[in-house]
């Protein structure tokens, strides 16, 4: 029996659209789970709501939430947007088959928290309660949130879409986006909406120009860098855990400003010394690194970023990447 990864998992939910019979891919989502032929046990969830997802779409919606039951199920409890995501299309389902409407309000106001927390429950969250025909309550959810997160925050009057990302940024444009459904007059958050979608728009052609070569350094390259030279505390983090999440951080700022393919270069310090020692250099001088990170990214050997949720994280823990470095983005 073929194992499925994450991946081909994404993949099988893709191709469903143009299958000539997208049940069947439903089913075969199904099967893989029951049969144990995940390459992670954990993503059984994952691939549940995938099926569900595909048996709504064709208008069966028993099944769909026969599949989407089992999801819920499966994540247990689980708090990552993916979980959240399944027990919003289960809510959504439900509203759809009627008569069980106050079940599937009780479970998207207990998700209702995830509007400041959670980036993409925004587009989940409205979904659901739309095809409730409850469009003005999302409007109403998404404007509280939007406000909540403004006073957390204590947002300048004119916030950049930097000062703006994550949650806030998805809740300001998917509120903009029910509010023009629903023929609202714009407000100063549908005009800040506007803005910071121009200002992004902006930030993705200034850095498809920008270099975005960055050097990771293992654990154990790390552990011997600062030691030798220490005045890269500055550019590299005080410890192996700082530089991870600043690396991490400033990946996840290169992809929302719309930057693709991106890459780490991993450094080495025999590497380092060599290229210094060759150009007469001091390895802690800022351009003598400058000119190393060239080399480098002429090389073989870099690391894709990002993995899949559940593969192994880029950074060599051995850890998942949804446990290691991919929460390290929000710190």
């Amino acid at each position: 029996m073929d194992v499925l990864t994450t991946a081909e998992l994404a993949d099988l939910h893709r191709s469903a659209l143009g299958a000539a019979n997208p049940l069947g891919v439903a089913a075969e989502l199904a099967g893989a789970v029951d049969q144990g032929r995940l390459a992670d046990p954990d993503d059984a969830g994952y691939a549940l709501t995938l099926a569900a997802e595909i048996a709504e779409s064709r208008g069966k919606l028993d099944a769909a939430l026969r599949y989407a039951d089992r999801a819920v199920t499966a994540y247990g409890t689980d708090d990552d947007s993916r979980a959240g995501f399944a027990r919003a299309l289960r809510a959504r389902i439900l509203l759809r088959l009627g008569g069980r409407d106050e079940e599937a309000m009780g479970e998207l106001t207990a998700l209702r928290p995830l509007l400041t927390k959670q980036p993409d429950a925004a587009a989940y969250l409205s979904a659901a309660l739309d095809a409730g025909r409850r469009a003005d309550l999302a409007e109403q959810w998404l404007s509280d949130a939007v406000e909540s997160l403004l006073a957390e925050r204590a947002m300048p009057a004119e916030p950049s879409a930097a000062e703006a990302s994550g949650a806030l940024f998805f809740l300001l444009q998917q509120r903009h986006r029910v509010r023009h459904e629903l023929g609202l007059p714009h407000d100063q958050n549908d005009k800040l909406a506007d803005r910071l979608e121009s200002e992004l728009a902006g930030r993705a052609e200034e850095a498809a120009a920008e270099p975005t070569a960055l050097v990771f350094w293992p654990r154990a390259a790390f552990d011997r860098l600062l030691p030798q030279w220490p005045t890269l505390s500055d550019k590299y983090g005080q410890d192996w855990d700082e530089h991870r999440a600043r690396l991490e951080r400033e990946l996840v700022r290169l992809a929302d400003a719309g930057r693709s393919g991106l890459t780490l270069l991993t450094g080495s310090i025999d590497g380092l010394a060599d290229y210094s020692a060759s150009r007469g250099g001091d390895p802690a001088d800022l351009q003598v690194h400058a000119g190393y990170t060239e080399q480098l990214a002429g090389q073989t050997g870099q690391i894709q970023w990002p993995p899949a949720r559940n593969e192994p994280c880029w950074c060599g823990s051995g850890n998942k990447y949804k446990k290691c470095c991919l929460p390290r983005a929000r710190g």
